[in-house]
C-alpha cells in the first residue's frame, strides 16, 4: 500500500511546476514534534500553549503528591494524596486528549488540502486536454 501511494505522489509531482511541487511536498505527512508544534501555530494555539503549561504544572503537582505517599504511614494521609494524585492523572490526561485531538484534527486539514491540490492539478490537466 505505502508503495502504490509512494508511486502516485512520484506521478503527481512529475506533472508539477517547481512551485506547485514545493507546495504538494509541505502538505507531507509530519512526524510527532512538529505535529505538536503546528498545534501551537494555529489561531487557537494561544490555548494549545496555555494547557501544556497546565499540564506541565499538574505534572509537578502529581510528583508531589507521589512523594508525599510514599513518605506517609497515615491511613487517612495515604487516602488523600493518593486521591490528589489520581485526580492529577485524569486532568493530565483530559489535556493531552485535547492536544491529541488537535493534532488530528490538522492531519485531516491537512489531508483534506493535499486532495483539494490533486483534483485542481486534475481539472487543470483535463482543461489544458479539452483545449
Amino acid at each position: 500500500m505505502k508503495k502504490e501511494s509512494e508511486k502516485i505522489d512520484e506521478l503527481i509531482k512529475e506533472t508539477l511546476s517547481l512551485e506547485e511541487a514545493k507546495f504538494y511536498e509541505d502538505l507531507g505527512e509530519q512526524n510527532l514534534m512538529e505535529k505538536f508544534g503546528q498545534v501551537h501555530k494555529v489561531k487557537t494555539g494561544w490555548l494549545a500553549t496555555v494547557m501544556t503549561i497546565v499540564n506541565i504544572i499538574i505534572f509537578l503537582i502529581f510528583v508531589f503528591c507521589a512523594i508525599r505517599f510514599f513518605n506517609t504511614e497515615i491511613t487517612n494521609e495515604l487516602i488523600k494524596w493518593a486521591c490528589a494524585g489520581f485526580l492529577c492523572m485524569i486532568f493530565m490526561s483530559m489535556i493531552k486528549l485535547y492536544i491529541w485531538m488537535q493534532m488530528d484534527k490538522n492531519d485531516i486539514l491537512r489531508e483534506l488540502k493535499r486532495l483539494e491540490f490533486q483534483l485542481s492539478i486534475l481539472s487543470h490537466q483535463k482543461d489544458k486536454v479539452d483545449d
